[in-house]
């Protein structure tokens, strides 16, 4: 049976700003999910670097994007802390965050979502399911680093050790995000094999790793059987870290389930339908190795 959303909701106009998103998989996942739900969806590439501008343009494009009739956008780097300050009202988790990759337009008001935590929180429950996070390492403080540490805090992590280069970026996630968490402890990483001891796990938040970053973020011999690994990197699905997880008997989720989960939350706040998660899991991985969400 078809439901009133459905009948409702024909034609869905969204798009995304960025820099560098030419290869990105999200107008492909939005626009086939909507084909499925008997809707005709136009998804645009607002691509900075084709444009010649800087982040400084982000006033004027969200408004043009509101103004031709847009249901949404959503946003990427560079771009997403500076969007906080284009939108009328941030939801829960956006203002936790202080970033937003989603802006919805409704009743001539911008409101703007975080869909990147409940991507990684979503794609981890699938991954690794039952996986204890009472103690977790967290490599990459930038802002994909928040939105894992906002996500594994929900999931319900104690104590979360945040190893990155710039001491003050740590500083940064940990008086961000621990007025939202009184029951987990944010610290500044310290001594990487001593912390890998005490974790259940490890969370990897930064481009070591993906294609033209090669590498990887740790020395493989700290890890243990009875770790789980996720990455937040998805091209490609199975990075050098996963890898040498994969090898020692840890438990690994790729970054491919953040991606896609990160779609399908923007998908459902642009059409009110919730999507099927299990066909747009499957569409992500018929589109082969593409760059960049």
């Amino acid at each position: 049976m078809i439901s009133q959303a459905q009948t409702a909701v024909r034609t869905v106009h969204a798009g995304l700003i960025g820099s560098g998103i030419q290869r990105s998989r999200t107008p492909a996942m939005h626009v086939e999910e909507a084909r499925c739900n008997g809707i005709e969806c136009r998804y645009d590439l607002i691509d900075l670097d084709v444009l010649g501008v800087g982040a400084d343009a982000l006033p004027g494009l969200i408004r043009q994007a509101q103004d031709d009739g847009f249901a949404g956008l959503n946003i990427t780097h560079p771009c997403k802390q500076a969007a906080t300050h284009e939108v009328d009202e941030l939801s829960e988790h956006a203002e936790a965050l202080g970033a937003i990759n989603t802006i919805v337009f409704r009743d001539g008001r911008r409101i703007g979502h975080n869909t990147d935590w409940w991507g990684f929180a979503s794609g981890f429950r699938r991954g690794v399911p039952g996986a204890h996070v009472g103690n977790v390492v967290l490599i990459g403080a930038g802002g994909a680093g928040v939105a894992v540490a906002h996500a594994l805090a929900t999931l319900g992590a104690q104590t979360i050790r945040v190893f990155d280069i710039d001491p003050q970026r740590t500083a940064r996630l940990v008086a961000q995000l621990a007025p939202h968490h009184a029951a987990c402890r944010f610290e500044a990483g310290e001594d990487m094999a001593q912390a890998l001891r005490q974790a259940d796990g490890l969370a990897h938040a930064t481009p070591t790793g993906m294609v033209g970053h090669p590498g990887l973020p740790i020395d493989p011999d700290l890890l243990e059987q009875r770790h789980w690994v996720a990455e937040v990197v998805y091209f490609p699905l199975e990075t050098a870290l996963l890898q040498a997880a994969a090898q020692r008997g840890c438990r690994v989720v790729n970054g491919g389930g953040m991606a896609v989960y990160q779609a399908v939350g923007a998908f459902e706040l642009f059409t009110g339908i919730a999507p099927d998660v299990e066909r747009m899991i499957r569409h992500f991985g018929s589109l082969g190795e593409g760059g960049g969400i």
